[in-house]
């Protein structure tokens, strides 16, 4: 008897889980409530200024790089993390990089590149060939500073550091950096017309490598004020937009003399994306007296300013199947399912919107734009 008991309990219990498991939904109801939350190292190494991942058999593996704390690790989708750059002479990261072609190997420039009068410095580019066990530095100790690092998808060996150099003074190590030997060397391929002209950026069409953007900023920080262009609003500026189409070797400055739509210089910070889906997609954002947020649709010919003007932001471009999206981040947060023509306000000072918030990580799983013309 009180086996047929027991056995009555437990079909009971599996027929409810049954039934529970097929009334679960996930939309934007389910996210509605629910705030974003901390998953990893900004609680010990301040801000987090690099960040690069793969996922492989289901698991994620991250890497984390903080303005003052090194380089952070995580093999569980960022449930829990280990300290990997801890041994080196330098905590501060401008970036990381997983090479495309060898998850093995990371690339990491140090020196946070976001120029407060608080920051700390690099001390040139760092290679690991073992996931982050050990560290080997591969040169441009005197940039202090490394905004960006880019691997060619199909040659381990080309790699590109986008150096924006020192804060307090002129540095002739500035620019934008190559190796084609895996970083026994490098050659400085992209350099501004002065020496406190650093390069802010650099995106690579993916798909053809030879096809790149690269930003150049004239900035200098004094105890006492902060310039981002030059002297003065009517004075020269190093600060350019740069394109090449060859892999580096020959370089087009967009101008608004030369690409309509762009505004007028002298300029300040540069940051420029192409959008992943589609490589004649382009989006910049310029500092300057008529600054915003800029979107090329036809491969940097022309550009337009989108219906919402976005000063002060750099885009983060992603793609989820068909769908095409484009991510400013700032202190507002947008989101754009339009190619960048059409934009709604995710965050408003630094106050989530989660019914929007959850609508957008609901929609963004399918293509969400019918009324949306290229």
């Amino acid at each position: 008897m009180k086996a047929m008991n027991f056995t009555l309990i437990a079909a009971a219990i599996s027929l409810s889980s049954a039934s529970s498991a097929a009334a679960v939904r996930f939309d934007q109801s389910t996210l509605s409530g629910l705030g974003a939350r901390n998953i990893g190292s900004a609680m010990m190494s301040g801000r987090v200024s690099a960040i690069d991942a793969y996922e492989e058999n289901g698991m994620v593996t991250l890497y984390v790089g903080a303005a003052s704390g090194g380089v952070w690790k995580s093999k569980d989708g960022g449930t829990t993390f280990e300290p990997i750059f801890d041994k080196q002479p330098v905590q501060s990261i401008g970036d990381i990089v997983v090479d495309p072609s060898n998850r093995n190997t990371v690339w990491v420039g140090t020196g946070e590149t976001w120029v407060r009068n608080s920051v700390s410095y690099g001390d040139g580019i760092y290679k690991s060939v073992d996931g982050g066990q050990n560290w080997t530095h591969m040169g441009l100790k005197g940039s202090e500073r490394i905004n960006e690092v880019l691997v060619h998808p199909k040659n381990s060996d080309v790699v590109y550091a986008c150096v924006t150099g020192r804060l307090w003074s002129d540095s002739s190590e500035r620019g934008l950096y190559q190796t084609t030997n895996g970083g026994k060397s490098w050659s400085l391929i992209l350099k501004g017309s002065n020496k406190s002209t650093g390069c802010s950026g650099i995106t690579m069409d993916a798909k053809d490598p030879n096809v790149m953007y690269a930003g150049l900023w004239d900035f200098r920080r004094q105890g006492w004020t902060f310039r981002s262009g030059g002297e003065g609003p009517d004075k020269a500026s190093g600060s350019a937009l740069m394109k090449t189409t060859d892999g580096g070797k020959t370089w087009t400055a967009l101008t608004a003399e030369n690409t309509p739509g762009l505004p007028k210089g002298p300029w300040g910070r540069i940051e420029t994306e192409i959008a992943p889906t589609d490589s004649n997609v382009v989006y910049t954002v310029i500092e300057s007296e008529s600054g915003a947020l800029y979107r090329s649709g036809d491969g940097g010919k022309t550009f337009e300013r989108p219906r919402l003007g976005l000063e002060s932001a750099q885009p983060l471009c992603q793609t989820r199947g068909r769908s095409k999206k484009c991510r400013p981040t700032f202190q507002n947060q947008f989101v754009s399912d339009c190619l960048g023509r059409r934009w709604q306000n995710l965050w408003h000072s630094r106050r989530k919107l989660p019914r929007r918030l959850a609508r957008y990580l609901d929609q963004s799983r399918q293509y969400t734009a019918p009324n949306c013309r290229e």
